[in-house]
């Protein structure tokens, strides 16, 4: 069964986030994806659209080769940062050709984060109305002109952060990606499951498979860094405490018990892994 698949028969499954090479070498990621237990363990890797603005191989690109070579499905990102409506509906179609059916559709980082800041960010259109376009590819329709005469069979997933500040505001962002077309959504890393449940309970009405976040804390430094760079991350007083002094080990821990107590949460369909490059950590977590 693909993910699609998958999903729809209520099969707890398991995504990777990966990150492209800044270089044209795939040795390591390749050698890291084709493992034994990471394929047994893992679904589908999700391949980043140069996040935080800083220059990685195609998303596109690295799916296609992901899938050819590994036999493993892939969910490529793309976003509205660096391509106008005429460009994504070329890398779209493209992908399409390539056989690279799952996307996450995002309005990505803003240039001025990363390499190039004076980079023009193009955001013709935000997340929404990325996913209302490919939504439209899917039915035969080019956006806002005419017909296709072909038809993509994209898998369409959106982002979501069930502990941001305004969660009326996310809630309600929510329910218009799935109104333009979005068959899934995968969520920002968690770390409290009572927020979880209360954001879980307010969109028990959107019925698409939810996939929940889960980052692995490595140190005490990367709790502050989270805290400081990231605020839509909420980390609970509770878990700082057990991380100061402490090691990846307890990072995983503290992962592992989130994760028993999500899979026994209803509306859960499985569980999304930021394993920061760390694709060892992934087998560690999940064993």
């Amino acid at each position: 069964m693909n993910l699609r698949e998958k999903l729809g028969a209520n099969k707890f499954v398991v995504t990777v986030e990966l990150d492209p090479p800044k270089t044209l070498n795939l040795d390591k990621i390749l050698r890291e994806v084709n493992s034994a237990n990471f394929k047994k363990l893992v679904d589908a890797v999700n391949v980043t659209d140069c996040p935080l603005a800083k220059l990685r191989m195609s998303p596109i690109a690295l799916s296609h080769i992901i899938q050819e070579k590994i036999g493993l499905e892939a969910i490529f990102h793309i976003t509205c940062r660096d391509r106008n409506l005429l460009g994504l509906q070329a890398e779209l179609l493209g992908a399409s050709a390539l056989g690279v059916k799952n996307i996450l559709a995002l309005t990505g980082d803003p240039p001025e984060m990363g390499d190039y800041v004076r980079a023009t960010g193009v955001y013709d259109v935000d997340s929404i109305g990325l996913t209302k376009m490919i939504n439209g590819l899917n039915n035969g329709y080019k956006y806002e002109d005419g017909e296709l005469m072909d038809r993509t069979d994209f898998f369409i997933g959106a982002a979501v952060n069930p502990t941001a500040s305004d969660l009326k505001k996310e809630v309600e962002r929510f329910e218009e990606k799935v109104s333009a077309g979005a068959h899934f959504v995968q969520t920002q890393p968690i770390y409290d499951v009572g927020l979880l449940e209360k954001f879980l309970k307010l969109t028990a009405h959107i019925n698409v498979p939810k996939i929940i976040g889960i980052m692995p804390l490595k140190s005490y430094k990367m709790v502050e860094y989270l805290n400081k760079n990231l605020p839509g991350i909420f980390i609970p007083t509770r878990v700082k405490e057990r991380m100061k002094g402490k090691d990846v080990e307890e990072g995983i821990k503290i992962a592992q018990e989130i994760i028993d107590k999500i899979r026994k949460l209803k509306g859960v369909a499985g569980i999304h892994i930021f394993p920061l490059r760390d694709m060892d950590l992934v087998c560690r977590l999940l064993n």
